[in-house]
C-alpha cells in the first residue's frame, strides 16, 4: 500500500477498506469537497477516483492526485466501482435520473440538492432501501449545521410538533441593510457584489430555496410528507425600510421566517418576510447564518444555529455523510434511514398576529373605513401606528391586529385594496410571539 503526501489513499495496492468516491457537479462546493478530502491526511480512508461535470477539462485542477478519471459522461461513473456517488449539480434534471440510477446500479448517493429531495426526497429513499444502498443529505438543510442529524438521532426520543428557523442567508443579508436604511434595489446589488446573491437571486428572495428546505426539515423532524407546491412562499421584495421602522416600534425586526407545525390533523407551513421580537434567537442572525428551531412535546426547544451558506459548510455536511458511509463498510450495514412520513393536508392558515401597512393619499374616514372591514370580517384592531414627518399624499401608517386567520385577513385586504384613498397595496406580514 502506497499513501499520498495529500492522505488519500492512492491507487496503487489500495487496501479493501478504502471506500471509492465520485463526485458529480465540481463547482463551488464540489472543489470545497475534494479540498476537504485531499487535506484530512491520514485520517480515513475516502479514495477520489472520478469528478464528472460538463465541458470537463475546464474544471480540471492541479492539485488533483494523477488517477483522479475526469469525464463529462456520467456512464464512465455508474459503470465504475465506485461505491458512493456525491450529486453536486444542483437542479431537478439530470440530478434525478443520474441519482436513481446510481442507487438502481447498486451505489450509494450523498447529495446537497434540497430542490431534489423536497421534490423526490421519499421515492428516492425507497430505491435506495430496495437495492440494499444509502441516500445521505445532511447537507441539504443550513449546510455545516447538522441540524437533520439532529432531528433524525439526536431528538429521536421526542415527538417534534414544530420547526420554524431561518433558513436563506441571502435573504436575512438583504434584510439586514433594508434595516440600515437601504432599498431593497440597493440592498440586492450589494449582495451580488459581496457573493452573497446570484445574478438571479429568484430563488432566494421569493422563498423557493427556503421553501424546499423546509419541506425537508418537515419530512425529516415532524414526519410530515408535503410537496414545495403545497407550501405558501411570500417575497422580501415589498420590504422596505419604512416596515422596520414600525416594526423597531413593535419591538421587532423582520426576517424571512420558514415555519411548519403540525396541528388539528394539519401541516401548517409558509415561507414569508414576518415580524420577530428583538429578543427571540431569530432576530440576531445575520449574514449568511442559518437557525432552526425544533419544538417537541416532551424536549420543548431546541436551537441548530451556524453558517448555512458557502463552499466550506456545505462541504462539511457532505464529508460527514461520506464518513457515515465509509465507517459502515466494514461492518453489517443497517437499512438505509427510515421515516414513518405521513402524507398531510397542508394549509398556510395560521392563526397568528397581523402587521398591515397602508401608504395614503391622506383624508377624513381613513381608519374609520378600514376599521369597518375588519370588523365585518370579525378581526380585531390591536393598535394603529402613525409616525410623523411623511408627505399627506403618500402617509404610511401600520394597523396590528389581534391573533386571527391568515385567510380572513388576506380577505379583509382583498376588500380595502378597493379604497381609492389608497397610494400603495396595502402589505401584510404576520407576527411571531
Amino acid at each position: 500500500m502506497v499513501t499520498s503526501t495529500s492522505g488519500i489513499v492512492s491507487m496503487g495496492d489500495t487496501p479493501k477498506d478504502v471506500c471509492k468516491i465520485a463526485i458529480v457537479g465540481f463547482g463551488t462546493v464540489g472543489r470545497a469537497v475534494a479540498h476537504l478530502l485531499y487535506s484530512r491526511k491520514g485520517e480515513h480512508w475516502l479514495h477520489l477516483t472520478h469528478v464528472c461535470n460538463r465541458d470537463v477539462a475546464r474544471k480540471k485542477v492541479d492539485w488533483a492526485e494523477n488517477h483522479v478519471r475526469w469525464t463529462d459522461v456520467i456512464d464512465d461513473v455508474l459503470g465504475s466501482d465506485v461505491e458512493i456517488v456525491v450529486e453536486l449539480i444542483g437542479g431537478l434534471q439530470p440530478a434525478y435520473e443520474w441519482v436513481r440510477r446510481a442507487l438502481e446500479s447498486g451505489k450509494s448517493v450523498v447529495t446537497a440538492n434540497k430542490q431534489l429531495i423536497a421534490q423526490h426526497g421519499s421515492e428516492l429513499l425507497e430505491i435506495a432501501r430496495a437495492h440494499g444502498q444509502q441516500l445521505l443529505f445532511g447537507a441539504c438543510v443550513a449546510g455545516g449545521v447538522p441540524v437533520l442529524s439532529g432531528l433524525c438521532e439526536g431528538l429521536a426520543g421526542d415527538r417534534l410538533f414544530k420547526v420554524c428557523g431561518i433558513l436563506n442567508g441571502t435573504c436575512n443579508y438583504i434584510l439586514t441593510r433594508i434595516e440600515s436604511g437601504t432599498s431593497f434595489q440597493g440592498a440586492l446589488e450589494e449582495a451580488q457584489q459581496a457573493g452573497f446573491a446570484e445574478a438571479d437571486p429568484t430563488d432566494d428572495i421569493d422563498g423557493f430555496d427556503a421553501r424546499a428546505k423546509l419541506v425537508v426539515l418537515s419530512r425529516v423532524g415532524l414526519n410530515a410528507e408535503s410537496t414545495p407546491q403545497a407550501v405558501l412562499c411570500r417575497s422580501i421584495r415589498p420590504v422596505t425600510p419604512i416596515d422596520f421602522e414600525y416594526a423597531h416600534e413593535l419591538g421587532c425586526t423582520i426576517r424571512q421566517v420558514s415555519r411548519a407545525e403540525l396541528h388539528d390533523g394539519k401541516l401548517f407551513a409558509a415561507v414569508e418576510p414576518t415580524l420577530v421580537p428583538r429578543d427571540s434567537p431569530l432576530a440576531a442572525v445575520s449574514g449568511g447564518q442559518n437557525l432552526i428551531i425544533s419544538t417537541g412535546e416532551f424536549g420543548g426547544d431546541t436551537v441548530f444555529a451556524g453558517h448555512g451558506a458557502g463552499g466550506n459548510p456545505t462541504a462539511v455536511a457532505v464529508v460527514s455523510d461520506l464518513l457515515q458511509l465509509a465507517r459502515q463498510r466494514n461492518r453489517a450495514i443497517p437499512a438505509p434511514p427510515t421515516f414513518s412520513v405521513l402524507p398531510y393536508d397542508v394549509s398556510q392558515d395560521f392563526e397568528t398576529s397581523q402587521y398591515l401597512r397602508f401608504v395614503v393619499n391622506d383624508t377624513p374616514g381613513i381608519i374609520a373605513a378600514l376599521a369597518g372591514v375588519l370588523s365585518k370580517h370579525q378581526i380585531n384592531i390591536d393598535a394603529v401606528f402613525q409616525r410623523p414627518g411623511y408627505e399627506k399624499t403618500t402617509l404610511p401608517f401600520v394597523i396590528t391586529l389581534e391573533p386571527c386567520k391568515t385567510s380572513k385577513a388576506e380577505a379583509a385586504l382583498a376588500q380595502m385594496r378597493e379604497f381609492p384613498f389608497l397610494a400603495q397595496s396595502p402589505y401584510r406580514m404576520p407576527i411571531l410571539r
